[in-house]
């Protein structure tokens, strides 16, 4: 019997050790969780600074937050406790043209020592938040067993020798070198594995001086699948840019002139900060023909569907059984990471436009409302819409974090009451001209958020 009562005597006392190293891990974990990003801004931007959750491999990717959307780093990090970086704010002007440059790397290496002072600060932060935690949680335990004061003394001495061990294993240990790897990031595209920000050629021919407003986006822009314009160019035609267009509406509105270079099937890449081929012709970057308008007051941008392929998902959704399966959801995941990065580089050269206009962002309007029995014969049932409202949420709140984020407004058109199968649709339906688009008075409804936009101070 001596075996037994030996290993007994062990585990009776090895038990509050284990009890305080499990505390110890808990509050780390939890520290991790809610110990506050630190702040930092270089380079015309501010980063959030943080830890993403701990995972049980002891390498792996960083976190970048842009916008909302949660994207793997290309720098790999030692350690289960990875940074996290979210990109919170941008500053408008001259300053966040090098956000993606590698030009100037000596004042792009303040960019990475920021971060990497930042990470200090988090893990500092993190560890006094441990400790607090494993002290409140083992000072309860204290209390609830009416232990002594020299043995709860013992307790909290304990708790805090694990709970300090813990993290310098965690941060000074398994990621020694991340604050080293920190340093050595000079841009965002060095984070996401991008190359240099591409700049947008200068447009040909001279300034627009009378233009009050510029338009620039895609198929929603261009108002296709309504009325021609009445002296339409070969290029007016081969974008569908309709006289009930919002730029059009706002024009009339206003008395402005308002440029209008909505093109259906444009992307960030091909349309707005590069050409868009369109049959046999080019239409020249839209972002290169709105620098052109030198005094206007404000650019509204209509863009992403075409981004994330929304048209192809809607028709795979009302073709398949079910539109929540895991291939269709991964597809859609990787084009929203790929849209994100567009986008931010899209925000950055209208941050630098010459005369700093007012900038409106459009977020996309919902289609398809709650009632769908209209939709039935295409193959889009209530399940299904409400999928691809989740989608299309999820696009919108992207294009309105980054649109915050660059001190820019975001509108979102409210078309409830008149979505596709209401008695008044705002949409076009699968039988017209150009199924899920705008009606004309679609149109006028996006023009009135936009209106209204202004009229709250964006100018």
């Amino acid at each position: 019997m001596v075996g037994p009562v030996w290993w007994r005597r062990v585990a009776l006392a090895a038990a509050p050790l284990a009890g305080v190293l499990a505390v110890a891990l808990a509050s780390m974990w939890l520290a991790v969780r809610i110990a506050p990003l630190q702040s930092v801004s270089a380079a015309g931007q501010t980063v959030a600074v943080g830890a993403a959750s701990p995972g049980l491999s002891l390498s792996g990717p960083g976190e970048l937050d842009l916008f909302g959307q949660r994207i793997a780093t290309v720098p790999r990090f030692d350690g289960p406790i990875r940074p996290r970086l979210d990109l919170t704010h941008i500053t408008p002007g001259a300053a966040v043209t090098q956000l993606l440059h590698n030009g100037g790397q000596s004042g792009l290496a303040v960019i990475g020592h920021s971060l990497a002072q930042g990470w200090i600060r988090y893990a500092a932060w993190e560890s006094v938040i441990a400790a607090g935690i494993t002290v409140t949680v083992l000072l309860a335990f204290a209390g609830l067993h009416r232990m002594t004061r020299r043995r709860t003394a013992c307790l909290l001495a304990a708790g805090l020798v694990a709970v300090c061990a813990l993290n310098t294993v965690g941060f000074a240990l398994l990621a020694s070198r991340t604050p080293a790897a920190l340093r050595s990031v000079h841009t965002l595209a060095d984070l996401v594995g991008r190359g240099p920000l591409t700049p947008v050629p200068p447009a040909t021919g001279p300034p627009l001086g009378q233009v009050t407003a510029v338009v620039i986006g895609d198929s929603t822009a261009a108002a296709v699948g309504n009325r021609a314009l009445a002296h339409a160019t070969a290029l007016d035609r081969a974008c569908g840019r309709s006289a009930d267009s919002y730029a059009a509406k706002l024009a009339s509105a206003n008395h402005w002139t308002v440029l209008n270079l909505g093109c259906s099937g444009a992307t960030i890449r091909d349309g707005l900060l590069g050409p868009q081929i369109l049959g046999t012709q080019a239409a020249p970057p839209e972002l290169s023909e709105a620098q052109r308008a030198t005094d206007a007051r404000y650019v509204i941008v209509s863009i992403g569907a075409n981004d994330v392929h929304w048209a192809d998902l809607t028709r795979l959704c009302a073709a398949s059984p079910t539109c929540d399966d895991r291939a269709t959801n991964a597809y859609f995941r990787a084009q929203l990471t790929r849209f994100t990065l567009d986008y931010q580089s899209l925000l950055t050269h209208l941050a630098a436009l010459p005369g700093h206009p007012s900038v409106i962002v459009n977020e996309y309007y919902d289609p398809f409302g709650t009632s769908t029995g209209c939709l039935a014969s295409e193959g889009l049932t209530t399940a299904k819409a409400k999928q691809m409202r989740s989608r299309l949420s999820q696009l919108n709140t992207i294009l309105r974090n980054g649109a915050l984020a660059s001190g820019f407004a975001a509108v979102q058109p409210d078309f409830s009451g008149h979505q596709l199968c209401d008695r008044q649709p705002f949409v076009q339906g699968p039988a017209g001209q150009a199924p899920f688009h705008p009606t004309a008075a679609g149109e006028l409804a996006i023009a009135l958020a936009d209106q209204q936009a202004m009229a709250g101070g964006t100018g």
